[in-house]
């Protein structure tokens, strides 16, 4: 099975999100943009938001263990746990966000290979890298950006404990690898032209 995992780095600005044929799961505001076959949201605003587009009525939403249940609607289900145990803050189920726990959903769905997409992890020119800033529920553009380190962990843990699943990474051609990341032979970076 191919699945799509989409996030919201500015990278996937001028990709067309109607050309994928595959399985997709998108993160938070991917909906505006693009129904894809089910959404995780580790916010509660966010899945309100999801929860009121029309055209995402029939779609499965996944958010935390922690507060699925407020929301009393079969569409709206908990997040896998975390399928491996860490002491560090990192390592907690609590601080992972949406695009980690999207690529977790779909390694859960025996996927062969999983695309990443808009999964940016750094920053613009040191500011706030999000196709939606500025928007509902989003940081402002002039606000300093999160620091990537738990993402980059959170993946590489993801490609070491799934080694039978071939992640790829697309991503524009100025993009640098985290080094952590180089070791993994079951990640490749297809690079596009923005």
């Amino acid at each position: 099975m191919n699945i799509w995992v989409i996030g919201n780095g500015e990278s996937r600005r001028n990709f067309a999100l109607n050309q994928i044929k595959d399985y997709t799961i998108g993160c938070n505001a991917v909906h505006r943009d693009y129904v894809c076959s089910e959404f995780v949201a580790v916010d509660r605003r966010m899945v309100l938001e999801i929860l009121r587009n029309e055209a995402c009525q029939t779609c499965t939403i996944y958010t935390r263990p922690e507060w699925y249940q407020e929301f009393s609607l079969d569409r709206v289900r908990s997040l896998p746990p975390l399928p491996y145990k860490g002491k560090d803050k990192v390592d907690q189920g609590f601080h992972w966000n949406s695009g980690p726990y999207g690529i977790l959903r779909a390694c859960n769905l025996n996927a062969t290979t999983i695309n990443l997409l808009g999964f940016d992890l750094w920053d613009c020119d040191g500011l706030h890298n999000n196709i939606y800033k500025d928007t509902a529920n989003y940081s402002r553009s002039n606000q300093r950006p999160v620091t990537p380190e738990f993402w980059i962990h959170q993946l590489a843990k993801l490609f070491e404990l799934f080694p039978r699943i071939d992640f790829v990474q697309h991503q524009h051609t100025n993009w640098r690898i985290p080094s952590s990341w180089k070791l993994f032979t079951n990640l490749t970076i297809k690079y596009f032209n923005v």
